[in-house]
């Protein structure tokens, strides 16, 4: 194979700009063939290409070798496993799932098909800042980690925003609020950049600043096993917003806001200083650096090429999805830790989760409407 001919699965918002650039021809390598979406109207866009209004049949049709999955939540872990059953390599938007027993399903279809490549759209891994901050991290310069704290309020979000979609923010269509819709990419940043906690107590508000069921805003403390501690911080109800991100260690702080790395640096690491000092309110001595970060391509098609080179060459991947479960666990892990009102360990037990997730939907007063239903209500309401 020279070429991998690819399927776009739900052409909304996301898949189209994907299935868009790759009908440019934007990703070297790569043939778009079919797109999917179970939205007719959605399909009329797309002349020259073959359309399906069902996952499987395109999966079925012969006419793919790989498929990126840009539907709701849910349906990312039964076409994602539909499709590697079927042969085809597979690059999923995120969350990879809902919950992390389905990522656990998603990803053990994968081991029973370790040739296809499994890819998760996680193009913040691709931002030269991110780059940059995880080659600092992980080379020492900023000693052992002791803080972390992650301020990201402006993912402000309206009533309309809400409206433009029957299955947002609900528990039954999209699994959760901020946390899996919003904050996927952050959380993987986190775990990326940091690893995964020991214990998670998470306090929020289910619909605080909006008309929905699930959670806007968010303030979650982490622990780690040596002691260092995080705050992750969210909001969609908050304008104007923050969004900082700051690391202190042995060797000094960093804080990424507004595209930039701020780096005050220790001349004397911290606990060495305190150690060996004889006087009582000294500080270390500091240099205050702005670190520059490296240039580059960035972005969904970054992931999209990557995902294609190595299904052609064997490179290695970006974002392998199976590190999703990560992300997807801690999402989990603060929404379990505000229901059940208690300090949660990791890892979180799945099936425990998931089966607090369905009682959830079960118990559900929110009454599911398509998106043109919810958009007249708000329409009503300013009347």
């Amino acid at each position: 194979m020279d070429k991998v001919r690819m399927g776009v699965i739900g052409v909304g918002g996301m898949g189209s700009h994907h299935a868009r650039y790759l009908q440019a021809g934007e990703v070297k390598r790569a043939e778009i063939t079919a797109v999917c979406d179970i939205d007719e109207d959605k399909l009329k866009n797309w002349s020259g290409l073959e359309t399906f209004d069902d996952s499987a049949q395109l999966i079925r049709s012969g006419l793919v070798d790989a498929v990126i999955v840009a539907t709701p939540h849910y349906d990312h872990t039964t076409i994602g496993i539909d499709a590697m059953q079927q042969g085809l390599h597979l690059l999923t938007e995120k969350p990879i799932s809902v919950h992390k027993a389905d990522c656990e399903r998603l990803i053990a279809a994968h081991t029973a098909n370790p040739k296809l490549v499994f890819a998760a759209m996680f193009q913040q891994r691709t931002d030269p800042v991110w780059k940059k901050m995880k080659k600092l991290i992980d080379s020492g310069e900023l000693g052992e980690i002791t803080r972390i704290t992650w301020i990201i309020t402006d993912w402000f979000r309206t009533e309309a925003y809400y409206a433009s979609g029957g299955w947002r923010a609900t528990w039954s269509g999209e699994g959760g609020g901020i946390l899996l819709n919003q904050c996927p990419h952050n959380l993987d940043m986190w775990q990326w950049l940091f690893g995964m906690p020991s214990k998670i107590r998470a306090f929020m508000q289910f619909g605080a600043k909006h008309n929905i069921e699930v959670e806007d805003q968010v303030h979650a403390y982490l622990e780690y096993e040596n002691g260092a501690t995080g705050a992750f911080i969210v909001s969609t109800g908050e304008a104007p917003g923050t969004n900082r991100l700051e690391v202190a260690g042995e060797r000094g702080k960093l804080v990424v806001e507004r595209g930039k790395i701020l780096f005050t640096r220790n001349e004397i690491p911290m606990t060495e200083f305190s150690r060996t000092t004889d006087r009582s309110f000294a500080v270390p001595p500091v240099w205050h650096i702005e670190i520059p970060s490296e240039g580059g391509p960035a972005g969904h098609k970054v992931v999209t090429q990557n995902f294609v080179d190595a299904i052609l060459d064997g490179v290695p991947l970006i974002a392998p999805a199976e590190e999703g479960i990560k992300s997807v666990e801690l999402a989990n892990t603060m929404v379990y830790s505000q229901l059940k009102d208690l300090t949660v360990q990791l890892p979180l037990d799945s099936a425990a989760y998931e089966a607090t997730l369905k009682e959830l939907i079960a118990n559900s007063k929110f009454v599911k409407k398509t998106a043109k239903e919810r958009q007249e209500d708000i329409a009503t309401s300013f009347h």
